[in-house]
């Protein structure tokens, strides 16, 4: 029996994908391997609270310790042998400028890379964008992508061609959307919205006149029920790690259109219409075509069903299984 521990950060309000990610992980390993959850007693902010965390989380290692992101500072007092990092993204360096950065390329990925054993990244693209910043043996990193729920099954539905529902996942700075309400201005449709909206992005929706509608807190199940009754998922980020919508949308039988942007290809596979993120014009074409071809939009979304078989929960967890005992092996702390 490997026993694994998994590292998570402290719960947020409406922030739940990295939860989310672990619940199904854990649900898909095999019997040799058993996962508990330690979670950080304080939010990520301020000095005092991280070193506590820090401090605290040496109690609580397993024969592999899995810090599963967004805290990568609990790597600093965890046993370097058997320590993996997931890093979903390195974000943080892309905002950022001078002394700050360096600071944050110090203290959130090269020290937390050198202390773990191995390094888990969710596309290829991350990876790519890890190595090119952090120097590190390039098998030491490994991708391994996000799982789709398997509450996400493919569901009939009749596509709205005269006013379709298009569902539109996020409001984050990277989401787009005001760029996508100035893209459907005018088309018939009504777009739903998941996440907190602000002021600018109400005042957007309104100035192009959307028909709209906007869900916070939502269940797990009452999020699945979103994409059972959406007819196009609208997923045209300017930043992402991964892009979960895209393959929750394809497990439903949904058509996607997303950005031409990595990683959003390699996630989507054939099986989405991409268009540039940045470009109002390109946006609004995929979306028209989307929906006014019916034979291609059929295509999307038979071709998203095949693509989402590699995501299913149990080839994901099988992956992490196989790290974990490799980890726990090379540790040599692992108990039968």
């Amino acid at each position: 029996m490997t026993r694994i521990t998994h590292f998570m950060r402290h719960p947020r309000p409406n922030v739940f994908s990295i939860e989310r990610l672990y619940e199904d992980v854990r649900g898909a390993m095999p019997e040799d391997c058993q996962v508990s959850v330690w979670t950080c007693r304080h939010p990520s902010t301020g000095l005092w609270p991280r070193l506590k965390d820090i401090w605290a989380a040496r109690k609580a290692q397993g024969d592999v310790n899995h810090v599963t992101g967004d805290v990568h500072y609990l790597t600093y007092l965890l046993d370097s042998r058997k320590t993996v990092l997931t890093v979903h993204d390195l974000v943080l360096l892309g905002r950022l400028r001078g002394l700050q950065r360096w600071l944050v390329w110090l203290l959130w990925y090269w020290l937390p890379v050198k202390r773990s054993r191995a390094v888990v990244t969710i596309s290829e693209a991350t990876r790519s964008a890890l190595l090119a910043s952090v120097r590190c043996d390039p098998a030491k990193v490994h991708v391994i992508h996000n799982p789709v729920s398997d509450e996400f099954q493919p569901t009939p539905h009749c596509f709205n061609a005269k006013k379709p529902r298009i569902l539109q996942i996020g409001t984050g700075w990277n989401k787009n959307l005001e760029r996508v309400a100035e893209a459907l201005e005018g088309i018939s449709c009504q777009l739903v919205v998941i996440g907190s909206l602000s002021d600018k992005q109400v005042e957007a929706l309104h100035h192009y006149k959307i028909d709209y509608e906007n869900h916070v807190g939502l269940s797990r199940e009452a999020l699945v029920a979103q994409y059972v009754d959406a007819d196009i998922l609208i997923f045209v980020s300017t930043f992402e790690g991964f892009g979960l919508p895209i393959v929750e949308a394809q497990a439903v039988g949904r058509p996607v259109i997303t950005s031409a942007l990595s990683p959003m290809p390699e996630v989507a596979g054939e099986g989405a219409c991409l268009a540039d993120p940045f470009d109002v014009a390109s946006i609004r074409a995929a979306v028209l075509e989307v929906i006014e071809d019916e034979n291609y939009r059929i295509g999307l979304a038979e071709s998203g069903l095949r693509n989402v078989e590699q995501f299913r929960t149990h080839a994901v967890g099988e992956k992490y299984a196989e790290l974990y005992r490799k980890i726990a092996e090379k540790s040599g702390r692992r108990y039968l």
